[in-house]
């Protein structure tokens, strides 16, 4: 089996490290790296969903060799969904589960423009969601460095519109916070509506970065659903 674990707006491959020890070795865990952090630092950031998804698809598509499930947090979760849909329409086998965290179903929109804030404005709102370390967010010199490519993502999922009519063939696993600003329970419920897969919900104690404070019982039901194949 094998996990391909998408990131959240601002977010690394590294937030991943927990999954990784916790599921080897029956699950190889994969954490995809966006340009402009960490070992891509340098290179151009991406602002659009598509093209988000076009090089995440060519980075997978030729991993065929075993069972693969895409697991997504806030952005990450509308980019796996679109991956997923890329397989459809290369043909390739589906995703034998998508697992969508802290994100409403990608036609639930709401009048969101971070992405324009001021500087100032665009750390409140990563203290508010308290995603990011607060170290971090206190170093004028880490600040100025990291909020490009926040921005940015913010630009990508903000403008993000999906394409009507297209629904996965495969199951859905939703995981959502109970005190997740971001995300209705009805908004996480209607992944429902873009699978022909099956499709449940699971409710978290906690905001927009449960899986955080819940990474022994997230991980757990990751653990459940990926086994045995």
């Amino acid at each position: 089996m094998r996990l391909a674990c998408l990131p959240y707006v601002g977010g690394s491959a590294s937030f991943f490290f927990p999954v990784f020890k916790a599921l080897h070795p029956s699950v190889e865990v994969l954490a995809l790296q966006h340009p402009g952090r960490q070992t891509r630092l340098h290179e151009p950031r991406i602002d659009n969903i598509p093209e988000f998804a076009d090089q995440i698809f060519a980075a997978l598509r030729h991993l065929d060799d075993k069972p693969l499930a895409l697991f997504g947090h806030s952005m990450g979760a509308v980019l796996a969904y679109e991956v997923a849909l890329r397989m459809q329409d290369a043909g390739l086998p589906a995703p034998v589960r998508l697992f969508a965290s802290g994100r409403r179903a990608p036609s639930r929109y709401r009048d969101e423009r971070v992405h324009t804030s001021s500087d100032a404005e665009l750390v409140a709102e990563l203290r508010e969601l308290s995603g990011t370390n607060e170290m971090m967010l206190s170093d004028p010199e880490v600040v100025a460095m990291i909020l490009p490519v926040i921005r940015s993502d913010y630009t990508a999922i903000e403008q993000y519109r999906h394409e009507p009519g297209r629904r996965l063939d495969c199951p859905v696993t939703v995981l959502t916070g109970d005190s997740d600003p971001r995300v209705s329970l009805d908004e996480a419920e209607a992944w429902a509506e873009h699978t022909i897969g099956a499709s449940e919900t699971e409710v978290f104690r906690g905001g927009h970065f449960f899986l955080v404070d819940r990474a022994a019982e997230v991980i757990g039901l990751v653990a459940r659903r990926l086994g045995p194949f």
